[in-house]
């Protein structure tokens, strides 16, 4: 009967129904879909379009998508829906309001985990890593990484490390470049310095990136490859992807190369280690992460930890701490050459700190820590980051989260609202984290879910104060010793990539000129901002820990 049935309609449709008949009702369908989408929408909203969702949105600003969407929030009062193309499976709100950050990442921190989302997407490079991990395996790395971090023998080794870095090999190339007057990638030298930084703190080995020449470092590369193919899922269907894993071919195929690839680096540098304790029956003399977390484990873990849990832990250090620093100083940097009024009150902050003032406010170097926080509000090295929910919920301005439904915190956006930060939200001004009355620093008083560049409530990055030390040493040396000069016509070609890391799009063409001497006008030099002359070591204030 239903073989019948289905006959019947089949001849039907031969028949009667032509294909500029269906082509006529679907343009109708859509149309009217399209109509009711909007007519339901949020004021200001970006439009959820039939089947292909907000991507048509996002294709049309693709140029200015960062802007494009912070003007979006604006619009709708700070949140709005928003829905994948239809088989992607993504779907959930975009909100740059505070209460709602704080409440997903602290009041409600127990429905928002990572999910499987992000999981899946991350598994071949970090497995069960703190930065893919949520329930009982992140709270272990979380306590791990804390214990470690922020130990004193861990911290005297960073930052010894961080300034051997500097002085030993980022000055030296600096110098070099300075007198060829040759141009250079900013943004890839910085790379390859917190590159070699964080090697050398989460494994305790030199990577060798910003060897003499910049060579070419296999690991270096195979790392940021792996990387980059697993971001490459967070845009692609999820049945495009999937399929290409399961047959094993294309980006799908790379992407299990390289991450076997770091892997195995991270698995024979584990090995090597636990042989070396195996053999001395210490590191004592050793003081990077991987040798603390080996040699000292928590009573509560019998045996110590895994060779799989190192592996995955330091991995996710890497990736963690690689491109966030060298993204938040390139775009310093660059905010550094437009203002030269910033760049001189930081030179005296900085020149200070080399006298050995014993003003405390001034060793601090408070000016330049606040003019970097003050960078990272207008460029997050995150410029968004999102939750998943496990369960049905309500934000506090209302608006409704289902289950397996993401809740994506804009923090690009949230920097440049002027409910916030007020009419001079677009301003490059770091008096704003200052004291007015000492001149201190006073961005603690800050509400954390309103800057949220460190993430906050229980998942707040451990790596904070590391962070902080290594830019405030990296700016410190090179803003004592050489001009930064931007090459000319980079004013409308620097701009944000579309990535999980703010990177600049076409990175940052530079030239490096010694205090007191000036490249010819062909080279593209702009104006030195102070052109005080300062004391050529590294200011001690420069390495240490940051309290902030």
């Amino acid at each position: 009967m239903a073989r019948e049935v289905v006959a019947m309609a089949l001849r039907f449709v031969r028949e009667y129904v032509r294909a500029s008949d269906l082509a006529v009702a679907a343009a109708v369908l859509f149309a009217c879909s399209a109509a009711r989408s909007r007519l339901s929408a949020k004021p200001g909203a970006p439009m959820l379009w039939p089947v292909f969702g907000v991507l048509p949105a996002l294709f049309a600003n693709f140029d200015n998508i960062y802007d494009w969407g912070t003007a979006a929030l604006l619009r709708a009062g700070g949140t709005f829906p928003y829905r994948g193309m239809w088989g992607g499976g993504s779907s959930g709100v975009i909100t740059s309001v505070p209460a709602n950050v704080e409440h997903v990442l602290k009041t409600n921190f127990a429905n928002y985990p990572k999910g499987p989302y992000f999981r899946e997407r991350f598994v071949e490079l970090l497995g069960d890593g703190i930065f893919n991990a949520d329930g009982g395996a992140w709270r272990a790395q979380r306590r791990a990484a804390t214990t470690g971090m922020h130990s004193a023998r861990f911290l005297e080794f960073s930052s010894g490390t961080i300034g051997a870095l500097v002085r030993g090999k980022l000055v030296s190339l600096l110098e070099s470049l300075s007198a060829s007057g040759d141009a250079v990638d900013l943004q890839d030298v910085l790379l390859r310095f917190t590159f070699d930084n964080i090697c050398a703190a989460a494994f305790g080995v030199d990577a060798g990136c910003l060897a003499e020449g910049l060579p070419d470092v296999p690991f270096a590369r195979v790392f940021e490859r792996a990387t980059e193919l697993s971001l490459a899922r967070f845009v692609t269907p999820p049945f495009v992807w999937k399929a290409k894993r399961l047959l094993g071919v294309g980006s799908e195929r790379a992407l299990v190369e390289a991450a076997r690839a770091v892997r195995e680096f991270a698995e024979r540098t584990v090995a090597e280690r636990r042989a070396e304790l195996r053999k001395t029956g210490t590191l004592a003399g050793r003081c990077d992460l991987l040798s603390r977390l080996m040699s000292a484990p928590p009573s509560d873990v019998p045996g110590g930890y895994s060779d799989e849990f190192l592996r995955d832990f330091c991995i996710s250090f890497i990736l963690a701490g690689r491109d966030t620093s060298s993204v938040a100083l390139a775009w310093f940097f660059w905010l550094l050459a437009s203002h030269p009024d910033v760049e001189s009150r930081v030179l005296a902050d900085i020149r200070a700190a080399a006298a050995g003032d014993d003003d405390a406010s001034r060793t601090s170097m408070d000016y330049l820590h606040a003019a970097l926080t003050e960078s990272m509000r207008l460029y997050p090295p995150v410029p968004a980051d999102f939750k998943e929910a496990l369960e049905d919920d309500v934000l506090p301005d209302g608006t409704a989260v289902r289950a397996q439904q993401r809740v994506i915190y804009y923090t690009y956006a949230m920097g440049r609202d002027k409910s916030l930060w007020g009419p001079d939200c677009l301003e490059f001004r770091p008096e704003r984290w200052l004291s007015p009355k000492s001149g201190v620093f006073a961005g603690g008083a800050e509400s954390p879910y309103k800057y949220v560049v460190f993430n906050a409530g229980p998942r707040l990055c451990v790596g904070k104060r590391f962070a902080y030390t290594q830019m405030k040493a990296v700016a410190a040396a090179v803003l004592a010793r050489f001009r930064v000069e931007m090459l000319p016509g980079q004013e409308k070609t620097v701009k944000p990539k579309l990535n999980t890391t703010l990177y600049m799009k076409r990175g940052l063409m530079v030239r490096f000129a010694a205090r007191g001497q000036r490249h010819e006008p062909g080279h593209g030099a702009v104006p030195a901002a102070g052109g005080c002359s300062i004391k050529h070591q590294l200011p001690k204030a420069a390495i240490e820990q940051s309290e902030y």
